[in-house]
Parts: C-alpha cells; structure tokens; sequence
C-alpha cells in the first residue's frame, strides 16, 4: 500500500522529523529520511538555485542540481534536503567532485534501489557544465537489485 499523507492527528510510524516544521537555516551533514513501503516509483526533485564555490578562483559558481532516485525504504524529506545542499554553498570544489561526492553521500543516507543526480552548471568563459552520477543499487546472483526482494 504506498505511503499515505498523515495528518497532526495521525503520525507517521518510526518518523520523527528534525527539521520540518522548525526554523532552521545552518547547513547540514544528514537528510532526514521518511519511511516508505509503497510500491516501485521514481522520485525527481530538482533544486534550481544552486551555488558553491570555484575552487581556483574563489567566484560562485551558479546552476541547477536533480536528484533523480527510486525508494527503496526512504525518501528524502524536501527541506531537509535543501539544508544539506546548502552545506556546499561556502565551499571551493570542482562541480565535478562536487556532484560525485553527491550521489555517493545520498546513496549511503538514502540507501535507494538506484540514484542519480546530475548538476548543470551556468557557462563561465562561454563553456556550461553538465556532470551526472549514478549509483545503482547492489546487484544479487540474478541481477537483481538486492532491495528488490526485500
């Protein structure tokens, strides 16, 4: 049965939010996850205001991220997400490790079937960047996702 929207009344089982519904605007380490149980679906969120730091220069360096993934027993709650992204505001990185180390760490918080998330980023001298990275779930004897037969 997917996961239904609760109410006050009605709470969600083995979930206890630490940033919905609180003021909160430091940067964070991890994302709060809210349990799912509902059937095979692929989750889009994109996040267009994203900044971070050249690393030689030190200019910002403007784009867009998506964070493209298929549950497999969590989903990533929204505002949470958009704190953790804020933790690479301040910081000098190549936009390439940066979306890298994106997609390692999610998939680590997330533990989906699959992730993806793919950075584009606005042109500096003329040239835009595009960086994808995936993290597929790991496979068993047939193939399969592991998570898939849980």
């Amino acid at each position: 049965m997917p996961f239904a929207m609760s109410t006050q009344t009605d709470p969600i089982p083995d979930y206890t939010p630490r940033h919905l519904g609180v003021r909160s605007s430091a940067p964070i380490d991890e994302v709060d996850r809210i349990p799912w149980s509902g059937g095979r679906v692929t989750v889009c969120l994109d996040c267009e205001e994203f900044t971070s730091l050249c690393p030689v220069t030190g200019q910002p360096d403007f784009g867009a991220l998506t964070v493209r993934y298929e549950p497999a027993g969590w989903l990533v709650e929204s505002k949470s997400l958009k704190l953790y992204l804020m933790r690479y505001r301040n910081r000098g990185a190549f936009n390439e490790a940066l979306v890298d180390e994106m997609a390692e760490d999610l998939f680590g918080q997330l533990q989906p079937r699959w992730i993806e998330v793919t950075g584009r980023f606005n042109s500096r001298g003329g040239i835009a960047i595009t960086v994808t990275a995936r993290r597929p779930a790991a496979t068993g004897a047939g193939g399969e996702a592991a998570h898939a037969a849980s």
